[in-house]
C-alpha cells in the first residue's frame, strides 16, 4: 500500500461522496419541483415522492453519522489505552475528539510529546497532523 502522509491521509469514496450526494440533491429539487407545480393534480403522489426524498436523505445522513460516532468512540478508547500503554496515564479530559483523532496518525515515539503539546497549545486538528514527523498509516478504515 501507498504510505500515507498529512498529504494524502483523507479518504473519499467517489461513489458515495459526489455520485450519491449529487444524485440526492438532485432528487430532491426535482422532487420539490414536483411538489410545487403538480401538488393540484397529484397532492398525494407528489407529497408521497417528496416525503420519500426525505427520507432517503435522512437515513443517507443519519447512516454515516451513526457510523462515524461509533468509529470515534473506538477510536477515543484505542488512543486512550495506547497513550496509556505508552506513559502510565490516560489522555487528557481537555482533548477534543477531533484532536484525538489527528493524533491516532502519530507514531508511539511521537504521542505523548504531541498530544502533551496539543493540550497547552490548544492545536487543531490539522495542525497536530502537520507535527507529526513519523506517520503512522490506518490502512484499515473504510
Amino acid at each position: 500500500m501507498k504510505e500515507q502522509n498529512f498529504s494524502n491521509h483523507s479518504r473519499y469514496v467517489p461513489l458515495y461522496h459526489f455520485i450519491a450526494s449529487a444524485l440526492l440533491l438532485a432528487i430532491l429539487i426535482g422532487a420539490s419541483i414536483n411538489l410545487w407545480f403538480n401538488a393540484k393534480q397529484n397532492t398525494y403522489s407528489s407529497c408521497l415522492i417528496f416525503a420519500l426524498t426525505v427520507l432517503v436523505g435522512l437515513v443517507w445522513y443519519f447512516s454515516r453519522t451513526f457510523a462515524l460516532k461509533a468509529q470515534d468512540r473506538a477510536i477515543r478508547a484505542e488512543e486512550n489505552f495506547r497513550h496509556f500503554i505508552l506513559t502510565g496515564k490516560p489522555l487528557s479530559n481537555s482533548l477534543r475528539m477531533s484532536q484525538i483523532i489527528a493524533l491516532r496518525f502519530a507514531a508511539d515515539e511521537e504521542l505523548a510529546g504531541l498530544a502533551e503539546k496539543t493540550v497547552t497549545e490548544n492545536l487543531s486538528s490539522k495542525a497536530i497532523k502537520q507535527h507529526i514527523k513519523k506517520w503512522k498509516a490506518d490502512h484499515h478504515r473504510a
